[in-house]
């Protein structure tokens, strides 16, 4: 677990307003949910044979002997809230959730024990235009963070649970000519769960399941009309994508729609955010049988890519203004023009100089700060209710303001 230190909350700040600002326009509402649920939630929905369960879930008994975790993913958290509310059966949602998660597997960079996820579920809709939305808002928010050059869509389709039951079938005869290139990872889940076979990372099991049946040749007629819709309506918005057959849910629960956003620019290829169709979640954990579409992603992965890119540069200011008082005189006369100011233009961040000291230490601060301007004042600028303009980050000449021009020179500069 990691702390996150004055000089990274800036960047995730903006982070965190990009993405509320993002699903705003869509019209998506926020959930919260607790960040301890039941040990049953997850073991209904992940699975009780799942790595996630057995290996890195943080499970504890309380008090009453109630077996409690905390959550390891947001999707399940969701259905439960949506149906424990009545929010689900009949009715359709656009929901959106943000928070802390909590995994007990190896930490790696960009990925700790404790981590924070952005995800969107919505409920209620089963056609190909509501899984193009989900898409193009996540297209939306790389586009918003400069970074859509840097990442690749890939989808594909699972079918329906009959299509899956019958290629599961052909692909478990498939992987049998070929157990003795299996990893022991692989090898286990050709019994519990054979279509993850697919997306092993090991390049030997890679290269044993290149030619194995694909279950995008396998779809029932209504999911490969879902999945042709689907394509249809990215091509139309100008989302370029790759369909990959290897990409799969293990869990039955999913279906039709799955997409991932991977990029190569933390190293290796990695997945930055992932999503997909659900129609059997909802029945699964107790609810009426509802369709169910979402993604999820990463946080510290994201921030990770941001400064990686150097995309992180100035893109929050802590202070956009610093405003020093010369003398102790005139500290008092400093501290009005400050909070006249803040009330006027409520957008602008400025700091005022507080532990005294001359002019050299006090512009010092200011350009500590990151700050863009200085107010000098002096008890020559409180008798002319003026304040002194210094600018810090660019070449032009100070100049003299009179408080009543204050506020206008303020928002013309910042454009606020």
């Amino acid at each position: 677990m990691n702390d996150c230190l004055p000089t990274e909350s800036g960047l995730w700040q903006y982070v965190e307003s990009t993405i509320r600002q993002v699903v705003a326009s869509y019209g998506y509402q926020e959930i919260r949910t607790p960040i301890v649920e039941s040990t049953d939630l997850f073991k209904r929905s992940i699975g009780e044979v799942t790595d996630i369960v057995e290996k890195e879930m943080y499970t504890f008994e309380d008090r009453n002997s109630d077996s409690l975790s905390l959550r390891p993913e947001g999707t399940a958290c969701v259905v439960r809230a949506g149906n424990e509310h009545g929010l689900l059966y009949n009715q359709q949602q656009r929901l959106w959730y943000m928070g802390q998660m909590f995994r007990h597997e190896r930490p790696q960079k960009g990925r700790y024990r404790q981590f924070h996820q952005f995800g969107v579920e919505v409920f209620g809709l089963a056609g190909p235009d509501i899984d193009a939305e989900v898409i193009l808002l996540s297209a939306r928010l790389w586009k918003k963070f400069g970074i859509s050059q840097n990442v690749t869509l890939e989808i594909n389709s699972l079918g329906s649970a009959d299509a899956r039951v019958s290629y599961k079938k052909q692909l478990v005869a498939f992987l049998k000519t070929r157990e003795s290139e299996l990893d022991e990872d692989s090898l286990r889940r050709l019994k519990t769960n054979p279509l993850r076979v697919l997306d092993s990372k090991n390049p030997q099991v890679q290269n044993a399941v290149k030619d194995a049946p694909k279950l995008i040749d396998c779809l029932d007629e209504e999911s490969a009309k879902h999945f042709q819709g689907l394509c249809e309506r990215l091509d139309n918005l100008g989302i370029q994508y790759r369909v990959n057959p290897a990409l799969v849910r293990g869990l039955d629960y999913y279906n039709r729609t799955v997409f991932e956003w991977v990029t190569e620019s933390l190293g290796s290829q990695g997945t930055v955010c992932a999503g997909g169709r659900y129609d059997g979640l909802v029945e699964q954990l107790g609810g009426k049988a509802t369709q169910g579409v979402g993604f999820a992603m990463g946080l510290e992965r994201l921030v990770l890519m941001l400064q990686t890119l150097d995309l992180d540069k100035n893109i929050v200011s802590v202070v956009d203004i610093y405003v020093t008082a010369m003398d102790e005189s005139v500290e008092l006369y400093a501290r009005q023009v400050s909070e006249t100011l803040r009330d006027a233009v409520p957008q602008i961040k400025l700091m005022n100089h507080c532990g005294g000291g001359n002019f050299k230490k006090q512009m010092k601060r200011a350009d500590q700060s990151g700050a863009s301007i200085a107010f000098i004042i002096g008890q020559d600028e409180m008798a002319s209710q003026q304040v002194a303009i210094k600018y810090l980050r660019e070449k032009q000449p100070q100049e003299t303001i009179s408080l009543n021009e204050l506020t206008h020179f303020t928002q013309k500069l910042f454009n606020v």
